[in-house]
């Protein structure tokens, strides 16, 4: 077994065990699969986005996610109230650049976010993450428009030291770094893209991961990745259509363990 490997039994076992709470403040698209993953995986989510209550809500989480896929101006302040909040007591805050680079809106929304409150991990595909970090960066839609290159995991590297963030990039192959350590995640399907959702389910896990970490993120981060791509290469083997895939990969993030974690995880320091 490597350390990895016991890294992410050890943290899976707590999330069973403790069942953080993981306050989602996401888009209407995705709560309901994201609800439904968190508790797959043996956490607590709820969806609260009310700026009446994002900061006691906050304030009792073991992790904030932040997702801007459906963003508001209101729902814009509530995430930053949550994330001050998250900040305040010392949790986890997961954020997620949904579209970053396909409009003025969403780049200026996450840009604001990260101006405001200390962000845990970033989170996304590759031009999402670094349209914050140049101009030149153009999403398509919320699809990544760039490849996991030799430079695009330096510039990722820059980045989590320029932000003081883990910086989280999924893809083909997904790279995690917090500016010293870089690891690379080649678990996981292409069908994977085709569901809705399952993208940001991954934050969702992110957080719940971190939320029951000590301190290590970029570690904690990379084992979520890890888990969640390996639930997917065994949920295909029952299915590899879009709509029975989701159910049997629900079914494996509830079922997965140190049984199937041992020796198929696919994460390599660099």
């Amino acid at each position: 077994m490597t350390a990895t490997d016991a890294e992410t039994i050890e943290l899976l076992t707590r999330i069973r065990k403790d069942s953080p709470l993981i306050h989602n403040i996401t888009n209407f698209v995705v709560m309901n699969s994201s609800a439904n993953i968190l508790l797959a995986i043996g956490a607590s989510p709820v969806m609260a986005h009310c700026q009446a209550e994002v900061e006691e809500m906050a304030s009792i989480a073991s992790a904030v996610v932040l997702n801007i896929g459906t963003i508001q101006e209101d729902w814009l302040e509530s995430m930053i109230l949550a994330g001050k909040t998250a900040n305040s007591v010392g949790i986890p805050v997961i954020l997620d650049p949904v579209g970053s680079g396909a409009t003025r809106l969403r780049t200026e929304a996450i840009k604001k976010i990260m101006e405001e409150c200390s962000i845990s991990v970033l989170r996304g595909n590759c031009s999402e993450v670094l349209s914050l970090g140049s101009a030149d960066v153009r999403t398509k839609g919320v699809d990544s428009s760039m490849s996991l290159s030799d430079p695009v995991v330096e510039a990722a590297r820059e980045m989590a030291n320029e932000k003081n963030c883990v910086i989280a990039i999924s893809g083909e192959e997904d790279c995690i770094t917090d500016g010293d350590r870089v690891f690379r995640v080649s678990n996981g399907q292409p069908v994977m893209t085709q569901v809705t959702g399952i993208g940001c389910g991954l934050s969702a896990v992110t957080g719940a991961f971190c939320a029951v970490a000590d301190d290590n993120l970029a570690l904690a981060t990379a084992a979520a990745f890890g888990f969640y791509g390996l639930c997917g290469d065994l949920a295909v083997k029952t299915s590899d259509k879009p709509a029975s895939f989701e159910v049997a990969f629900i079914d494996r993030l509830y079922s997965t363990g140190s049984e199937e974690i041992e020796g198929q995880l696919r994460i390599e320091e660099a």
